[in-house]
């Protein structure tokens, strides 16, 4: 027997009606596939990548960029949601400092520079500080998985602005009018502010569109360092046979990104829940991801993995339960003529 065929009898053989479990089975199978070979658990670790951007000067944002650090911090000290969804579920974190606008690293120090450039006035970053930004993604990836020894990766972002540059990185990476991708963020609702978001997408595009010929110039030109160090990430799990679980929008887009790079990086991203940011679903099907197929459906809007961790969660949970439960083949089902158990 095969590996895929040996697969499909772990799940289809599992004492339950076939495919009763939905989702759960196909992403299990997904991990399974990904591996190229039966792990007895999972080995789950989620990384946070931080960092300012400069196109906050434009007033898209309805927060100071101070919090990006103070929030990050509130990670490594373990009293941010996402230190607590990690907690709580048994998930392991890390926060990396790829370009937060404050002298002092916080957490893993891949500081790129004090925060991308204001992408409305030049270019967001450099081409050494985009290569800096792929660089500590590949690194991160790289340590947890050949040293430390994870099997499922998540990803999340911390970054005041971010959903700003993920808009302009969708906007340029598709034609769609800004109207269709860009949302509120973490803002609360305000139509003047998300007009101005808008408008500052279109045009920042706009301006670098001759630089723009591929994925990684428009990355570079009107993205930030989280998003290029989650492309990378992503791109070196599929190296490594290592499936990883998207996040919310930064992330789907940052996955997107990914997907134009190297379409075979499909058959290691599962996604977790659909964002409320418009672009959503858009940034997913980039990747040949449907929205139907997106598990939770919990309105959030907070970005840091937190929509990620709780699907490891249930990957988790559907990993144990199908690598521990009773077989089929465990019954005998014609005992005096009649089933014994019914399923």
């Amino acid at each position: 027997m095969d590996y895929e065929a040996a697969v499909n009898d772990l799940i289809d053989g599992a004492a339950k009606p076939p495919n009763s479990l939905g989702l759960l089975e196909k992403y299990f199978r997904k991990i399974l596939l990904a591996w190229e070979t039966k792990h007895s658990e999972v080995r789950p670790h989620h990384v946070i990548f931080a960092a300012d951007n400069g196109v906050v000067d434009e007033g898209v944002v309805a927060y100071p960029p101070v919090i990006t650090y103070l929030q990050a911090q509130n990670m490594v000290d373990g009293r941010a949601t996402i230190s607590c969804f990690c907690r709580s579920n048994g998930i392991p974190y890390t926060v990396v400092d790829v370009g937060i606008n404050n002298s002092v690293a916080v957490g893993i120090d891949k500081k790129v520079a004090l925060g991308s450039k204001n992408f409305m006035k030049q270019e967001a970053m450099s081409n050494e500080e985009f290569y800096l930004a792929w660089k500590a993604g590949q690194d991160i990836v790289e340590e947890l998985v050949s040293k430390q020894g994870c099997n499922l990766l998540s990803f999340g972002e911390m970054g005041i602005g971010n959903t700003t540059t993920s808009s302009a990185v969708l906007h340029a990476l598709t034609g769609m009018f800004p109207e269709f991708l860009v949302g509120y963020g973490a803002s609360p609702a305000n139509n003047d502010l998300l007009k101005r978001k808008r408008l500052v997408v279109s045009k920042g595009v706009e301006r670098h569109k001759a630089a723009m010929q591929g994925v990684e110039d428009i990355l570079r030109c009107v993205g930030g360092f989280d998003i290029v160090a989650i492309c990378a990430g992503m791109l070196e799990c599929a190296q490594r046979k290592t499936p990883f679980v998207i996040d919310g929008f930064i992330t789907a887009v940052a996955y997107a990104c990914a997907a134009k790079l190297n379409s075979d990086i499909e058959k290691y991203a599962i996604p977790s829940h659909m964002s409320k940011e418009p672009g959503m679903a858009y940034a997913l099907l980039l990747g040949n991801i449907l929205a139907d197929d997106v598990i939770i459906r919990g309105n959030m809007a907070l970005g840091e993995g937190t929509g990620a961790v709780l699907m490891v969660s249930i990957l988790k949970t559907t990993a144990y339960t199908l690598l521990n439960m009773a077989r089929l083949s465990d019954f005998d089902l014609n005992v005096a003529g009649e089933p014994q158990v019914a399923i």
